[in-house]
C-alpha cells in the first residue's frame, strides 16, 4: 500500500531555512508526481508545488516561487522540500502527496503532516 512519511519539520526564525524529505513507499515512485501541500491554522489545505516523474519538471505557488525548491531522489523513493527565507506567513503543517487516477476520479495519498512553525 501507498505510504508517505514526512520528517524535518520545526521551529525556525524568520528569515531561516528547513529542509523536509518525504519517504515513499508501497508503488513505483520513479513514475509519479510527487507534491507538497500546506495547510495553515484555520485555512484550506493549498498545493504549494508538484514535481513531475521522469523529466522532474516543477511547479510552484506564487507565494513560495524563488524561495522554496521540490526536488526528488528516485533511488531513494524520497522527495525533499527545501525552504529558504522564511516568513511567519509560511506557517503550517506540510503535506507529501501523490494522485492516482480511478474510474470515479483523482484520488490522493497524504502523509501524516509536518508542522513547521517560523517565529521569532
Amino acid at each position: 500500500q501507498v505510504q508517505l512519511v514526512e520528517s524535518g519539520g520545526g521551529v525556525v526564525q524568520p528569515g531561516g531555512s528547513l529542509r523536509l524529505s518525504c519517504a515513499a513507499s508501497g508503488f513505483t515512485f520513479s513514475s509519479y508526481a510527487m507534491s507538497w501541500y500546506r495547510q495553515a491554522p484555520g485555512k484550506e489545505r493549498q498545493l504549494v508545488a508538484t514535481i513531475t516523474s521522469t523529466v522532474g519538471n516543477r511547479n510552484y505557488a506564487g507565494s513560495v516561487k524563488g524561495r522554496f525548491t521540490i526536488s526528488r531522489d528516485n533511488a531513494e523513493n524520497t522527495v525533499y522540500w527545501q525552504m529558504n527565507s522564511l516568513k511567519p506567513e509560511d506557517t503550517a503543517v506540510y503535506y507529501c502527496n501523490t494522485k492516482r487516477m480511478t474510474t470515479t476520479g483523482w484520488y490522493d495519498y497524504w502523509g501524516q503532516g509536518t508542522q513547521v512553525t517560523v517565529s521569532s
